[in-house]
This record gives C-alpha cells, sequence and structure tokens, in this order.
C-alpha cells in the first residue's frame, strides 16, 4: 500500500496507481461521478444508457474495432452504472497499458452516440430491463431501494423505466455527458504491473479533451421505509426486509458489516444456521449492507416457498431483535475474521485493487491503507455491535415481496414485532 501513489492532471483529473510487481497483467480504468443519484425523473436511467452508448463507436473506431482492439491482445473491456458512479475499466497483459488508456480515453472523450446505434443500442437496453424484470432474485432488489427512497432518484433503478428509454434522444444523452463528465469528477486508477509516472504520461496525453468542469448536482436523500408487495404465479417468495443503514463515512460502518456478517453473511451466520440448517425454510438466505456516500440501508434478502414464509418472517424478526440485546464474542470474532481475510484475499486480484483505489479517492479523497482498514473491523467490539444494531431499528422497516404473498405477515404486524 505504501507504494500508491496520486497524481492530479492539470485539468482536474486524478491519477492513482497501485503497483504489483509479483503479476505481468494490469488493470486499468476511470471512475466518474455520475450515477443515477445525479439524474432528474425524466431522464432517469441516462447514465446507464450512455455507458451503453460509448462502446458504440467513437470518430477514430467503430464499435466492431473496439472491441477487436482489446481482445486482439487478449485484453477485457467492460463497464458498469451504479447509483453514484459509472466505471469504463480494461484488464490487459502489462504492454498493453497504453492501448487500454487509449481505448477507454477515446471512448469517453469522442463518442459518436450515432441515431442509427441509439436506435440498436435502446433495443438492447429495453431487453435488460424486461430481462430484470423477469428475475425475481434480481428486480427485487429495485422494488426494495423504490420503496426505502420513495420519489427520489436514490429509489429510482439504475436501468431506467421503458417508456423513458424510449423517449431518450441523443441529445440529452450528449448533454449529460458534457455536464458531469468533466476532469475533476474523474479518477483514472490502474493496479498491477504498472509504473506511476508512465501512467501519468499516458493519462496526459490521452485525456486532453475532456469538458470543462460543471457544479456536481445530487439530490439528497431521505429513507422513508414502507411496504411493497406484488403477486407473481412463481414457485417462491422473494422477501427482503431492510431498515435505514450507515453511508462509507459514518462512525459505524465497520460494526454495521460485522453485524451483516455474523447475522447473515456465510454459512455460520445466525440465519443461515437458523433458517436453513435447523428448520430448512430456505435455499439462500444473506443480509447486505449497502453504503453511499450519505446514507445506506440494511437488508435481508430470503428465497422461500409459499408456505414457509409464516414461520421465515418472525424467524428473521427475532433474530434482528436478538443481536439488539446481545452478541457472543465468539461470533463477532469469526465475523472480524471474515471480513479480514476477504479484504486481505482481494489484495490478490488486479482488478479488486485498481476499483478498491478508485472508490476510495471518490468517497475519501485519500487512498486508504489496507492496514487503517483492518485496525477499524478489528476494534469493533461487542458493545458497538449491539449499539448498531439498535440503531437499525430507530425508523420503520422496508419490506418488499415479491411472487405468491399471501401468506406473508402484515407490514403493521412485522413493524410491531421489530418495536
Amino acid at each position: 500500500m505504501t507504494d500508491i501513489r496520486v497524481t492530479t492532471l492539470a485539468n482536474g483529473l486524478r491519477v492513482a496507481t497501485d503497483p504489483m510487481g509479483s503479476v505481468e497483467t494490469a488493470s486499468v480504468g476511470v471512475w466518474v461521478e455520475a450515477g443515477s443519484r445525479y439524474e432528474g425523473a425524466a431522464i432517469s436511467g441516462v447514465s446507464h444508457f450512455l455507458e451503453h452508448m460509448v462502446f458504440k463507436g467513437t470518430r477514430r473506431r467503430d464499435a466492431r474495432a473496439i472491441a477487436e482492439e482489446i481482445e486482439a491482445v487478449g485484453g477485457h473491456l467492460n463497464a458498469h452504472t451504479s447509483r453514484e458512479y459509472t466505471a469504463f475499466y480494461a484488464k490487459v497483459l502489462k504492454e498493453n497499458l497504453p492501448l487500454a488508456v487509449d481505448i477507454i480515453a477515446d471512448i469517453l472523450q469522442d463518442p459518436l452516440i450515432d441515431p442509427t446505434e441509439l436506435g440498436r443500442e435502446r433495443t438492447v437496453v429495453l431487453q435488460e430491463i424486461m430481462q430484470a424484470q423477469d428475475t425475481p432474485d434480481d428486480i427485487i432488489f429495485d422494488r426494495f431501494q423504490e420503496t426505502a427512497f420513495p420519489k427520489q432518484a436514490l429509489g429510482r433503478p439504475v436501468l431506467g423505466a421503458p417508456d423513458l428509454i424510449e423517449a431518450m434522444s441523443r441529445e440529452v444523452l450528449a448533454a449529460y455527458m458534457r455536464n458531469h463528465y468533466g476532469a475533476p469528477r474523474m479518477v483514472l486508477a490502474a493496479a498491477g504491473r504498472v509504473d506511476h509516472d508512465d501512467v501519468v504520461a499516458m493519462a496526459e496525453a490521452a485525456f486532453d479533451r475532456l469538458p470543462p468542469p460543471a457544479p456536481a448536482e445530487r439530490e439528497p436523500a431521505l429513507y422513508r421505509g414502507g411496504d411493497f408487495r406484488e403477486e407473481r404465479d412463481l414457485e417462491q417468495v422473494h422477501l427482503v426486509l431492510g431498515f435505514r443503514g450507515v453511508g462509507y463515512r459514518d462512525p459505524d460502518f465497520y460494526a454495521i458489516s460485522v453485524l451483516s456478517t455474523l447475522l447473515g453473511g456465510g454459512m455460520s451466520s445466525r440465519l443461515f444456521q437458523e433458517a436453513r440448517e435447523k428448520r430448512g425454510l430456505v435455499y439462500s438466505i444473506y443480509s447486505f449492507p449497502s453504503a453511499y456516500s450519505d446514507t445506506g440501508v440494511f437488508g435481508i434478502y430470503a428465497g422461500t416457498g409459499e408456505t414457509e414464509v409464516e414461520e421465515l418472517l418472525p424467524l428473521i424478526c427475532d433474530e434482528l431483535r436478538a443481536v439488539t440485546r446481545d452478541v457472543g464474542e465468539a461470533e463477532i470474532a469469526r465475523a472480524r475474521a471474515q471480513m479480514r481475510a476477504g479484504m486481505l484475499m482481494s489484495l490478490e486480484s488486479t482488478s479488486s485493487r485498481c476499483e478498491q483505489l478508485a472508490r476510495q479517492l471518490m468517497i475519501f479523497g485519500r487512498p486508504v491503507p489496507m492496514s487503517e482498514t483492518v485496525v477499524k473491523v478489528e476494534a469493533v467490539n461487542r458493545d458497538a455491535v449491539i449499539r448498531s444494531a439498535q440503531r437499525l431499528l430507530e425508523l420503520p422497516p422496508t419490506m418488499a415481496a415479491l411472487g405468491p404473498i399471501e401468506r406473508v405477515a402484515g407490514y403493521a404486524t412485522v413493524t410491531s414485532t421489530l418495536a
């Protein structure tokens, strides 16, 4: 971690490198502070749609050339959009790092957003939305998010709505890119067999046509909670029960993470042991903390049968209330060990280290040494876990259920049970 270096270019682009001398590959990418939280209601889904469109051709390369050039050297090029950022990244052999940087710079500075390609890719994005709609253990998380943060940017789906995607014009995508893809809102990160000075030189040469910075406009988040149910002819009920969580900078961030691990983070967790191993009520059950820059959610997902849900939901509530009263030192130590091992194992991946570095710069404004993170995880004790569990129950819960839902307990019943 001590070899990590960060340089801010004259245009405001931050360039960060994490060298790994034992590998022959490099991962490089650009993370942009532009996700669904930055979208107005009328253009919901534009960040994701734009992520697709930049791969459809530039002044120098058509879509096929973009794919062929990176794959001709055995590399991989991809992207993803989240609620707070969009990432474009590649993994290549070390000698092909200049090509990867050049392609990423090309698609982020000179995309044609050609009207013909726009029509084709619109259909692709609509198919992606329909695929998500047809995947109940995927779409239930969107419904949960919408219920937790109703009528807000943070609650709207990253993919957008079909009618909005249908109506989205080239001008809307181009304007969004001009307003959000300025250098100060970007981080270029590279990890693997890389040299910092070389990467800085590549970035200075390649990223010379970014638009001037524009003020970031992001809607604040207001957690509400509530109840969502959708009857579908499915074999299982897909259920998410959740609460207001914490943001990355919150003092309880690591305590919430340890709580999630011991409650539903593995085969030894309370929920897995009780719901699956002892009672056989589920195939899949787990808890998850989703953090954002200023807030978060904490949720529990379960997929269970129509008859089993009657027993499962009270069980989940009981386990939640139990951790607000007491947790054992052994299970806390086990959860801390799981987290520590996961973090250290991620150091073996150039892609993971690249993404971690970029996100740290976007969230904290600096690289965060792994030793610092491990110390914070190890500092989580019994009192911190209990306090965090109690904190989760301070506001009303959010419940989302999809499938044969007749036997799902009423929201008022769940709320009173957790009180």
